[in-house]
């Protein structure tokens, strides 16, 4: 399950302001808290409508879980995560080739944060979790997305081996990242429909999720490091797609 439904962060929260409004349920800024940043914040928040409440901090530290709020927290009236039924949608209302990610038992949820942000910056069309085993949209993950968890659609599934099998019926083509395949990614076309699968940092894709993939490719490594981090892998990947797509 996820966590209480709260953005926190000044770049988070402005983001969510800005962007989708109408998700906000209540604004709570800590007592004190009078610069311009905070002020921007509240200025957004009155032209939409929302309600404001002022705090003193440890109010605020326990909705942020202890993380750093900035001073602003907004409450969400529901949690942004889809189900498996939005993904047909979104390919559907695709205007040009689909990019997804797809993240296999990623649980950390700054990991997952990252990805999210790289995600957005690169266009993609959703992100892919499974709803097990994996982090979920928390407070920490917006946080650390910097507003892409309200930009990016972000799909829970029950069996991730079966929504591939759904995705190759799409005509999406799967590429897995491996480190012991024995092709890079600058060796293998990421144009057309696709969807990028990266794994866990350390284990990496299961054995289940490589069979669902049509291809395996590595990323090359010139150093004495084994692997990268996976949101560092997710950059890498992302932007060769991108740079091929054009």
């Amino acid at each position: 399950m996820n966590e209480e439904a709260i953005v926190f962060g000044l770049h988070a929260v402005r983001t969510l302001l800005q962007q989708r409004p109408e998700r906000a349920s209540v604004l709570i800024v800590q007592k004190g808290r009078e610069d311009a940043r905070v002020s921007e914040v509240t200025k957004l928040a009155q032209a939409a409508g929302i309600k404001i409440e002022w705090r003193d901090a440890r109010e605020l530290d326990r909705l942020a879980t202890g993380d750093r709020h900035q001073g602003v927290c907004i409450r969400m009236k529901s949690s942004d995560v889809l189900g498996e039924g939005a993904l047909d949608e979104l390919l559907d209302r695709a205007s040009s080739p689909p990019l997804l990610l797809v993240l296999d038992g990623v649980q950390d949820p700054h990991n997952l944060g990252a990805c999210l942000r790289t995600a957005d910056a690169a266009g993609v069309t959703a992100v892919i979790v499974p709803r097990d085993r994996a982090a979920g949209l928390s407070p920490t993950v917006r946080k650390v997305a910097s507003g892409a968890a309200e930009t990016v659609p972000l799909i829970q599934v029950v069996n991730l081996a079966r929504t591939l099998r759904w995705l190759k019926e799409r005509d999406v083509w799967i590429v897995g990242t491996d480190d012991q395949a024995p092709k890079s990614l600058f060796q293998t076309s990421l144009t057309g429909p696709l969807a990028v699968v990266l794994g866990a940092e350390g284990p990496g894709l299961r054995r289940l999720t490589k069979e669902h993939c049509d291809a395996l490719i590595s990323i090359p490594m010139r150093g004495v490091v084994e692997s990268l981090n996976v949101s560092v892998a997710t950059g890498v990947v992302l932007y060769e797609a991108l740079r091929q797509r054009g």
